[in-house]
């Protein structure tokens, strides 16, 4: 069995104290460390090595949205999942942007959150297509305008099929959901999305949604 390192990042003790309990409990899960703020998170990091960092956004000092960008900008990072209270927020945005594989909200029921720990240790995102839509009509509204440009630059280096592909991640459509659309292999569109992210820099799945979502790759495909 292979266990995964989790670190927990949140200024309330309280907080930390519950996710401890309800984590604790999971045969497959070590709780390598604790910190209540952004810098005590990179400090954890570099002494832990987790595989998973749970990182609340909202934290005085070095907040987790600063936190999140610095730990995925390391060469060998962890993955990080944002624990916040609301569904769709602008820092959430920008942390799914920076690299986060997703989020859970405060409220989660606790095997949801051991649930979705797992995904991302095994390299899956935590955003359902519900909440994936939810946060693409949010990006609506936040300066769309100034990131289209960018965006339908960087998406100009992929070929007709992995804009395909980065159409149906955009859906957040799973792998064999995109192998049947597209009449493909589920091996085939991994090598596609591996490709993808290899070619514009990224780093997960969301990063793909996200990217497809500002470059206007849904709107053009009628979703």
């Amino acid at each position: 069995m292979t266990v995964i390192r989790l670190a927990l990042v949140d200024d309330d003790p309280l907080v930390r104290a519950g996710l401890t309990l309800m984590l604790g409990g999971a045969e497959d899960i070590e709780i390598v460390g604790e910190a209540a703020d952004g810098a005590e998170a990179e400090d954890l990091v570099d002494r832990a090595s987790p595989d998973v960092v749970l990182m609340d956004i909202r934290m005085p000092g070095v907040d987790g949205l600063t936190a999140t960008e610095r730990l995925r900008s390391r060469r060998t990072p962890p993955q990080v999942v944002v624990l916040t209270t609301f569904h769709a927020d602008e820092q959430v945005l920008r942390a799914l942007r920076a690299g986060a594989a997703g989020f859970v909200l405060k409220d989660t029921p606790p095997a949801e959150i051991v649930a979705a720990v797992r995904r991302v240790a095994a390299g899956d995102p935590v955003l359902s297509p519900a909440v994936t839509r939810q946060l693409m009509a949010h990006a609506a509204g936040s300066a769309l305008d100034s990131r289209r440009a960018d965006a339908r630059s960087r998406i100009a280096v992929l070929n007709d099929r992995e804009r395909e592909v980065a159409v149906e991640v955009g859906r957040g459509s799973s792998n064999a959901e995109i192998a049947a659309g597209l009449f493909m292999s589920v091996a085939t569109v991994k090598a596609h999305v591996s490709r993808i992210l290899a070619r514009l820099g990224l780093n997960n799945r969301v990063q793909i949604a996200l990217l497809a979502y500002d470059a206007g790759l849904l709107e053009e495909n009628g979703h």
